[in-house]
């Protein structure tokens, strides 16, 4: 039976400049891979090495994206290995197919979060009623599904973050700080469920993943097995889980573990 790998991307599988955390002397410093160009700008890294493993992961599992990118954000990145299949993009609201939403499932995913929590509507105005212009560069809305903020963290208030996560919890959706992005998703938008349609789909028994952000935890918590790196919101706070490595590395470094302890759990199985 075909082992399914559901991975999260940013700052975990591929890292901007910014998050690389190259703290080796320049000379011991990976060879790396670009990714992503976005505007004709070179945007996303992986190392040589991770590029290497995750071609070979994609020969031997059904490896699929998961990411809380909308489709246009995902189409920009080339990945090394063969064309994934499946993807997973906007946290679970969009199931790519052959590069292409379903929109059976598009249409289950609305459906719920018509039924189970708060308007993007409500949301969105509280954010840009409350969220002050000297900390805030844009106000963004994805796949008109969930809404996020682009901050300058040195000036972004603890307080307002923790008092925004309150607000959102009691209307039924979460809040997620990765990097300068601050995110309000709802609560059934899950990586977690497109996940699970998708194991059904490939015919899949074993599940493995990975991810770095709250937004992930429900992925990793559904997988058989699941890896974190050494940095993100979950690294930050202590999260883990019995079916959960934490890994120590971080940065780039942890990308490239991190696709190595997949590749040997999927060749482990398969053996």
């Amino acid at each position: 039976m075909p082992v399914l790998v559901a991975s999260d991307l940013d700052r975990t599988l591929i890292y901007s400049a910014a998050a690389l955390s190259l703290t080796m002397p320049d000379a011991r410093a990976p060879r790396l891979l670009c990714v992503e160009v976005h505007e004709s700008k070179p945007l996303s890294y992986m190392t040589e090495t991770a590029a290497a493993l995750l071609a070979d992961l994609g020969d031997a599992a059904v490896f699929v994206p998961t990411t809380t990118r909308t489709r246009k954000q995902y189409q920009r990145i080339n990945l090394p290995g063969p064309p994934p299949t499946y993807a997973i993009c906007a946290n679970g609201g969009h199931l790519l197919v052959d590069g292409v939403s379903d929109p059976a499932w598009h249409a289950r995913v609305t459906a719920r979060l018509a039924d189970e929590c708060a308007s993007l509507d409500e949301v969105r105005a509280h954010l840009l009623a409350s969220a002050d212009p000297a900390w805030v560069r844009k106000h963004r809305v994805a796949e008109d599904l969930f809404a996020y903020l682009v901050v300058e963290r040195e000036l972004l208030p603890e307080e307002w973050v923790k008092e925004l996560a309150v607000w959102a919890e009691n209307r039924g959706w979460t809040v997620s700080l990765q990097g300068r992005k601050l995110y309000a998703v709802p609560k059934p938008l899950t990586k977690s469920a497109a996940m699970h349609e998708v194991a059904r789909r490939a015919g899949a028994e074993l599940t493995l993943a990975a991810g770095d952000s709250l937004l992930d935890a429900d992925l990793l918590l559904a997988a058989d097995r699941g890896w974190r790196p050494g940095h993100g919101e979950l690294a930050d706070t202590d999260w883990t889980a019995p079916t959960v490595t934490a890994l120590p590395e971080r940065g780039v470094l942890a990308g490239e573990r991190t696709l190595r302890e997949l590749l040997k759990a999927t060749r482990t199985d398969t053996l």
